[in-house]
């Protein structure tokens, strides 16, 4: 596996090295497009070494979320230096979370969301 799960030891030390993008992609495990997103997404993870890759099942981990509210798979939340960046639902295609990374690449504004002020410190929290 090349992306981590919420809640790990793996996950903290990973967030602990390096101030770099995290990209999290909100899923379930009954939802048929998140099976087949996934290992796309690990694949995208392999690609992008600097990066940090979260794979949150929403139902395992609804505190996550926080006031947010998930309507479809894959929604995707991108955050980088302590903000969140991106936070919507993406189409399947596994390209367009990489341009849309590309895109993100430079410094910009933070996107508003309701998702948790600490959600990387919540993310941290090893089991």
């Amino acid at each position: 596996m090349t992306y981590s799960l919420p809640h790990t030891s793996a996950l903290n030390q990973k967030l602990k090295e390096s101030d770099a993008l995290v990209v999290l992609c909100f899923c379930a495990a009954w939802c048929d497009a998140c099976k087949e997103y996934q290992p796309k997404f690990s694949a995208l993870a392999d690609r992008h070494a600097n990066a940090c890759f979260v794979w949150i099942d929403i139902e395992d981990y609804p505190e996550l979320l926080g006031d947010e509210d998930v309507e479809n798979f894959p929604t995707i939340a991108i955050v980088q230096d302590q903000a969140v960046r991106f936070m919507g639902t993406m189409l399947p295609h596994i390209e367009h979370l990489e341009r849309l990374m590309t895109a993100l690449s430079s410094p910009g504004k933070a996107q508003v969301t309701h998702l948790p002020k600490n959600l990387l410190a919540m993310l941290k929290a090893a089991v």
